[in-house]
Parts: C-alpha cells; sequence; structure tokens
C-alpha cells in the first residue's frame, strides 16, 4: 500500500515566528509550526548555539542527530543578546514576527530588554509564548528543573509506581512534551486567532506543570470522590485491574492487555480461556491477575498475536521502538515518509499534524549556526 500523503498548502504559512528556545520543549513546538508552513528563525547564541546541536549521535556540520529531527526546515540566527546592537535587531525583527517562542527563566527577556511589555509596545499584534516548568509567577517561579522533577511535583511520578511504591524512570519526556511544547502550540494557535480578531496579541504562560494535572485526570477523580489517591499498584490504570496490565510471555516479551470495558474483557477471557469464575474479577481481582499472568506467561508473544489477531480484546504485543518505525500501518500512513536533508536523508520526526497538513516525501534540511539574518533568505541543503 502506498502513501495516503498528497501535497497540500500549509495553514501556517505566512506566519513569522521568532524562536529562542532550546533543547526539547520550545523547539518542537516550534516544528509543529513549522512543519505546518510557519517560517521559524531560531535565535542562537554564536558560542556553539542550541545545546542541544552537541549532543550525541552526531549527524553532520557539528550537530547530532536529535537537533536535526528537532529543527528541520528552521533558520538559524547567531547574536549575543549581551550586546546592545544584537537587542536592537531582535526588536526590528520582532516587528515582522507574529509569534516568538521563549523559554529562559521567568524575568530574562524582560532584563534584556526584550520582554513582553517591550516588545508588544512595538508590535501590538505579536503573541509571546514564555515556556517555563513553573510559569511565570508563584513560589517555585524561579526553580530550576527538568522533565523527571516535574513529574514528581505534580504527583504523576508517583502514580507509575509499582507494588513495591517504587516509580519507573519514564522512557517518555511526558512534561516537555505533553506538558510544554503540545500546550505551547495550541494556545499560539488560539492566541492567532484572537489578534486577527482583535489586533492585539497576548502573552502566554505556559507551564509545563499546569499542564501536567490534565493527565491525572483519573486519579483525581477518585480523590475528589473520597477515595484517596491510588496506591501504588492500584487503580483501575496503575495496576491494580487484571483489565489493564502488561503481562510476560514464554519467550521474555510482553502483552500489553487493556480490555477495560465488559464486551472487550469478555472476548479477551474467551481468547486466553480463563476460568469463568475468575472472569468475574471484581471480588478478587489479585487472584484474577495471578491467573491470567499464568496462562498468558506458558505462550509465546507470536502465540498470543495470532490468538488476538481479528477478535476485539483491546491487546498487544509490545514492540521495540525500531520494530514499530517499520511497522506497516505506520509506514503506509506516511509518518515516516518526509526526510532531513544531510550526509544521507534520514526520516523526519513525526509530528501530531493531521494528513491533509503533511506531504509525502517532503525534504529540508536542518540549519547550520548562524547561517541566516532574516526570514527572507532560502534555506540552504546541508
Amino acid at each position: 500500500m502506498t502513501s495516503p500523503l498528497q501535497p497540500r498548502s500549509r495553514p501556517l504559512a505566512g506566519i513569522r515566528v521568532l524562536d529562542f528556545s532550546t533543547l526539547l520543549p520550545g523547539p518542537l513546538a516550534t516544528l509543529i509550526l513549522a512543519e505546518a508552513g510557519a517560517d521559524v528563525l531560531k535565535v542562537e547564541r554564536p558560542e556553539g548555539g542550541d545545546d542541544m546541536r552537541g549532543f550525541p549521535p552526531a549527524f553532520a556540520d557539528a550537530a547530532g542527530y536529535n537537533f536535526a529531527l528537532l529543527n528541520r526546515g528552521k533558520r538559524s540566527l547567531a547574536l549575543d543578546l549581551k550586546q546592545p546592537a544584537a537587542v536592537e535587531r531582535v526588536r526590528q525583527l520582532a516587528c515582522e514576527a507574529h509569534v516568538l517562542v521563549e523559554q529562559f527563566r521567568p524575568g530574562v527577556m524582560a532584563r534584556l530588554g526584550l520582554g513582553h511589555d517591550e516588545l508588544s509596545r512595538l508590535n501590538p499584534r505579536l503573541v509571546y509564548c514564555s515556556i517555563t516548568g513553573y510559569g511565570q509567577a508563584g513560589p517555585m517561579a524561579q526553580v530550576a528543573g527538568h522533565d523527571l522533577n516535574y513529574l514528581a511535583e505534580t504527583g504523576l511520578l508517583m502514580l507509575a509506581a509499582g507494588a513495591d511504591g517504587t516509580p519507573p524512570v519514564p522512557p517518555g519526556l511526558i512534561a516537555d512534551i505533553g506538558g510544554g511544547a503540545l500546550p505551547a502550540v495550541i494556545n499560539i494557535l488560539m492566541a492567532l486567532r484572537e489578534a486577527e480578531r482583535t489586533g492585539r496579541g497576548r502573552h502566554l504562560d505556559v507551564a509545563m506543570t499546569d499542564g501536567l494535572f490534565a493527565w491525572s485526570f483519573w486519579a483525581q477523580g477518585e480523590i475528589a470522590a473520597g477515595c484517596g489517591a491510588p496506591k501504588p499498584g492500584s487503580g483501575l490504570l496503575a495496576g491494580g485491574s487484571p483489565r489493564y496490565q502488561v503481562y510476560p510471555t514464554s519467550d521474555g516479551k510482553f502483552v500489553a492487555a487493556a480490555p477495560l470495558e465488559q464486551k472487550f474483557w469478555q472476548n479477551f477471557c474467551a481468547a486466553i480461556g480463563l476460568d469463568r469464575k475468575l472472569a468475574d474479577d471484581g471480588g478478587d481481582p489479585a487472584a484474577t491477575r495471578a491467573a491470567v499472568a499464568r496462562i498468558i506467561a506458558g505462550r509465546t508473544a507470536e502465540h498470543w498475536r495470532q490468538a488476538f489477531a481479528g477478535r476485539d480484546v483491546c491487546c498487544a504485543v509490545a514492540r521495540t521502538l525500531d520494530e514499530a518505525m517499520c511497522e506497516p500501518h505506520f509506514r503506509d500512513r506516511g509518518l515516516f515518509a518526509a526526510q532531513i536533508v544531510g550526509p544521507r536523508p534520514v526520516p523526519a520526526l513525526p509530528v501530531p499534524l493531521a494528513t491533509c497538513y503533511r506531504d509525502a516525501g517532503d525534504a529540508k534540511p536542518f540549519p547550520r549556526l548562524g547561517e541566516h539574518k532574516s526570514w527572507a533568505e532560502e534555506m540552504s541543503q546541508t
């Protein structure tokens, strides 16, 4: 099957974004905007640029793969913001911009003379998005942190704790992406729509910790109902139910079973041959969970893959990331069709855009440090 993607016009074509962000949250947000057609000018320090440029593994032109993945199709302007001439240059660019994204600690941009109040006087329509860990105000506003700290502070980390009470190190950067990058994009798009209507931009205070609380809605419901916070290894979605578990197979792989609704649970019990008495998991869910675990552990992953095929059971055999990237379904949907130009073309990072806003086989470079001066220049081919 061929990719369903066809060349499309970009919904954000003509939108100019001035990007002061580094590492992951802001760069992913501006990547999504760029993939949707926005023209992103990334402002970097002259010495070394974005720290992500130096992260291994190396890709090309003194940049790593991680940087290339997050900055495909952007431009790079090198400026020392401690110099008055550089500040004046940013002020000029801000007059031409529709969006500015920064993720310094609160107050840094204002001390440089580039805060929201200053730039909005020059460009009232400017949408100014500040991404931080704890927000622009509050007792923790100046506290340094990373993804793991934000998960810990908001209670989300402990909700992932196992039966022994120890939380794992999450494999995904939930706070950076789910609390920072995606909320930033959502709010930027709303603010752009508002600016079209009113002629006025906004200062968007995007705090990654604020954005994380939506991820624990089910546990908050239990607390609000007077049940208290779920204990480690308990709760419907945190290890307490046989209907939402990861079960090892006989060959060292894993079945991710999530037959929550009764119709799916019944299909699952029939597929694995679970005793009818244990299929009623309301009385002793631990006993049902143990029985299911024994059954799943008695067969290979391939056996269960075939046993579940064609049945509505909400189960999947866990894949490694490289296996998932080669899965025909995702290939057919064109997720890895776009490429980064480099010594050899590599798949671009799939971003959460609808297929109608993505092009099949679209190839773009990532920017060399400081190779651009404005939005008007053509992108070079790295």
